[in-house]
């Protein structure tokens, strides 16, 4: 069994399957731009003699709107900590300090970043902001991806070479030096904020921006090159708590009663809503061209609703939003670890860290919210067993 820390610089241990990425100095090799030759960052076995390229990887920009102002993209945020594998710099700033910690950056600057497990996810982004500038060249309607680090200045050398190693294409970078990076994202106009700070997080949904934690895992399941998956729980992540608040107080009966009774009645909406919508906005634009069936997105709701008893009023509530879900799996307490192995996701969002470990085991990148009832019964639940 997988076991997961609350702290996200706590690595879980279990049988690791190798993203495809690139040797660099977190992983098994060291990477560096000094050397004539680099390697092909698509080998999947480390032990297996690299097969090299020539030169750099340079990003081929042709046409195309690739700045979108903010009020028209969907914004992602993603914390370098999260995107890139950061814990040896974490465990030098922890022990050694600040001047260190940036001495030590500046040092390895040269050296690239292992992928962390956003990283993934961001591919992913990336290859659907692909098909769309081939449908749509001149449409700002795309995802925008910003690097966010509590990092000084001169940290930055250091990611954008390993963001150019990678073959990512993030131009925005908001390095705060240890400043709280909240008000940039509300300038940002940030749709997503992706990050190993719990804290940090909890004040960006405070301020009504869609967040969660990110957590380290060994074991990785390989997910689609081609499709963008993204699944969600429902109550407190899609729909608001109101729900969850009736069984955590009264009891399963209780809440199937409410739920009957109210089932005309629309949800409230949850954190993550809005960043639905608008992957919903960005799946209209390949619908439009005729790509339903092969569309570059796919949505899940994977809850532990039952259908029949309290389903109904979730499906209702979405339909009423406008808004699809390309699969719900409704099931009725039953783990959702075997569930999401299947769908493989990039991304699953949780408001139960139950819910997250349980993914985690399985091999899936899952990311907590920590809004809503649950969270108040977690910390009641580890300061009576001492956690």
């Amino acid at each position: 069994m997988v076991k997961m820390s609350l702290d996200p610089i706590q690595v879980m241990s279990g049988q690791v399957k190798e993203l495809k990425v690139s040797p660099s100095s977190n992983g098994d090799t060291r990477g560096s731009w000094e050397e004539k030759e680099v390697f092909d960052p698509n080998q999947l076995d480390r032990t297996a003699k690299p097969k090299p390229v020539t030169g750099r990887r340079a990003r081929k920009v042709e046409g195309g709107v690739f700045f979108p102002k903010p009020e028209n993209a969907v914004t992602v945020a993603v914390s370098s900590r999260v995107l890139f594998r950061t814990e040896r710099e974490q465990r030098v700033f922890e022990q050694k300090g600040v001047e260190e910690y940036l001495r030590y950056q500046i040092e390895h600057e040269n050296e690239p970043f292992a992928p962390g497990p956003a990283f993934p996810f961001v591919k992913a982004l990336e290859t659907v902001n692909a098909r769309l500038r081939d449908l749509y060249p001149q449409s700002e309607e795309l995802f925008d991806i910003v690097l966010v680090t509590y990092n000084h200045a001169h940290v930055g050398i250091r990611l954008i070479n390993t963001i150019n190693h990678h073959n990512l294409f993030i131009e925005r970078f908001c390095m705060t030096g240890g400043s709280s990076p909240i008000g940039y994202l509300k300038a940002w106009q940030t749709n997503l904020y992706l990050s190993a700070d719990a804290e940090k997080v909890r004040e960006a949904l405070a301020e009504g921006i869609a967040a969660a934690t990110m957590f380290f895992t060994d074991k990785i399941t390989e997910v689609s090159e081609s499709q963008l998956r993204v699944a969600f729980d429902g109550d407190a992540v899609l729909f608001s708590d109101e729900s969850e608040r009736i069984f955590k107080t009264h009891g399963l009966d209780k809440f199937f009663e409410h739920e009957r009774e109210n089932e005309d009645i629309l949800l409230d909406h949850g954190p993550l809503k809005g960043f639905l919508e608008a992957l919903g906005k960005l799946q209209k634009k390949f619908y439009a061209k005729g790509q339903r069936l092969d569309c570059p997105i796919r949505t899940y709701l994977v809850t532990a609703r039952s259908a029949a008893s309290s389903g109904i009023r979730a499906l209702k509530t979405l339909r009423a939003w406008g808004l699809e879900i390309d699969e719900a799996l409704f099931l009725a307490g039953a783990p959702k670890g075997p569930m999401l192995e299947k769908i493989r996701p990039h991304i699953y969002f949780d408001d139960q860290m139950f819910h997250v470990e349980g993914a985690a085991e399985m091999g899936t990148v899952a990311a907590h919210v920590p809004y809503g009832i649950a969270q108040k019964y977690s910390r009641q639940q580890n300061s009576s067993t001492g956690k």
